[in-house]
């Protein structure tokens, strides 16, 4: 038997990738994401904005105030490198 390979999902409240530790979305569950919602970049930014908020609140509720910048960067800044051009 193979091994499924494990997703890259977030471990809250600290919003690390279960599987490698890394900042979530870490760069396999970025092109996992891309992947799911090819074709559909819209609601990919929302899925992403929405998980940034929890992410925002989980670190409040922890007690620590959040650098929105640098969280803006990590849930949304990498989409427009996602992004692919329209087929015409």
């Amino acid at each position: 038997m193979t091994a499924r390979p494990r997703p890259h999902l977030p471990m809250r409240p600290t919003w690390l990738c279960r599987n490698c530790a890394a900042p979530w979305p870490c760069a396999p569950a970025q092109l996992a994401l891309v992947t799911e919602f090819y074709c559909h970049s819209i609601a990919l930014a929302f899925y992403l904005a929405a998980s940034m908020q929890e992410a925002i609140d989980d670190v409040y509720g922890l007690g620590l105030r959040p650098d929105l910048a640098a969280m803006h960067a990590r849930f949304l800044g990498w989409l427009s490198l996602a992004r692919r051009p329209r087929r015409r």
